[in-house]
């Protein structure tokens, strides 16, 4: 993550924040409530383990989700969206809404 001083534009900052493959989706997952490792990969089957770690320790470190280990065997992970990360859901919801219009528009523009 850039130093708050790089930042240009606001619109910058949030992609840093959420941008890429992943992250956006994951925290969308998030937003209907806490989810486990195993329950992600059955959401995103295509995401390899590494990277779904890889991206929940990013989003983790920027204070968008939290993660809560049980102390049992096996190992127990759960996420779930912080407060923090609660103020995404409407920027997500955006761009559902936008991702569904333009799927709509290009299946009319397929059946034409």
């Amino acid at each position: 993550m850039k130093c708050i001083s790089e930042y240009y534009c606001p619109v910058e900052a949030t992609i840093d924040l959420i941008g890429g493959k992943y992250k956006a989706v994951l925290l969308w997952h998030l937003s209907n409530g806490t989810k486990r490792f195993s329950e992600f990969k059955k959401l995103m089957p295509k995401i390899t383990e590494k990277m779904l770690a890889s991206q929940l320790r990013a989003l983790e470190n920027d204070g968008l989700i939290n993660r809560k280990v049980y102390p049992v065997v096996p190992p127990k992970v759960e996420y779930n969206l912080s407060e923090f990360g609660k103020t995404v859901i409407p920027v997500l919801q955006a761009m559902c809404d936008f991702g569904n219009t333009y799927i709509d528009k290009k299946r009319k523009s397929l059946q034409q």
